[in-house]
C-alpha cells in the first residue's frame, strides 16, 4: 500500500521521452534503408554505359537478356516452389481438421430467391429468361374411385382364410 501513483507530469513527461525516442529510431531505420537500397542497386545493376558500336550494343544486348533469362529461371522455380509448399500446408490443414474430429459445417443463411431472380444471378444480366414453372405443369384430372366392397360379417372372411390355409398344409 505504500506504493503511490505516478504523477500527470512525470507520466507526459516519460510518453514524450519515449516519443523522442522512437522517432529517432524510426528516421535512423528510414536512413538505414535508403543505404540498404543504394548498395543493393550498386550490386546487382552496376551502371550503364553503353558502347558506341553497333557490335558492342548487340553484345550488350545478349548479356542483358542472358540476366533476364536467368531471373526468369529463378522466378519460376520459386513460383513453383512456393506453389508446392502452399499444396502441402492445404494438405497439412486438413490432416489437423482431420484430427481434430468431426468438420462443423457452417449454418446457411436462407435466401429468399425467386427462380427469375435465381436464373439472373446465375446467367447474368444478359440473359432474360423469364421462367413460369407453373405454366409448364400439366393438368391432372381427379379421379374419384369408389371401391364398393362389401361389409360383410368379419367372422366369415376369418373363416374363409382359415380353409385356404388347410387347403395349403394339405397340399405339402
Amino acid at each position: 500500500m505504500s506504493e503511490k501513483k505516478m504523477t500527470s507530469t512525470r507520466r507526459y513527461n516519460l510518453k514524450s521521452l519515449l516519443l523522442s525516442i522512437a522517432a529517432g529510431l524510426l528516421e535512423a531505420e528510414a536512413k538505414q534503408l535508403v543505404i540498404d537500397k543504394e548498395t543493393y542497386m550498386n550490386e546487382h545493376a552496376p551502371a550503364l554505359d553503353l558502347p558506341g558500336s553497333t557490335q558492342e550494343i548487340q553484345e550488350y544486348l545478349k548479356k542483358l537478356h542472358q540476366t533476364i533469362d536467368k531471373a526468369d529461371e529463378e522466378r519460376y522455380d520459386l513460383e513453383a516452389k512456393v506453389l508446392k509448399t502452399n499444396k502441402e500446408i492445404d494438405d497439412l490443414k486438413i490432416k489437423v481438421q482431420d484430427l481434430k474430429g468431426k468438420f462443423k459445417k457452417p449454418v446457411l443463411r436462407k435466401v429468399r430467391m425467386s427462380a427469375d431472380q435465381m436464373l439472373q444471378a446465375l446467367l447474368g444480366s444478359k440473359h432474360k429468361v423469364s421462367l413460369d414453372l407453373r405454366a409448364n405443369l400439366k393438368q391432372v384430372k381427379k379421379e374419384v374411385k369408389e371401391e364398393t366392397a362389401d361389409v360383410g360379417d368379419w367372422r366369415k372372411n376369418i373363416e374363409d382364410r382359415s380353409d385356404r390355409k388347410k387347403m395349403f398344409e394339405a397340399e405339402a
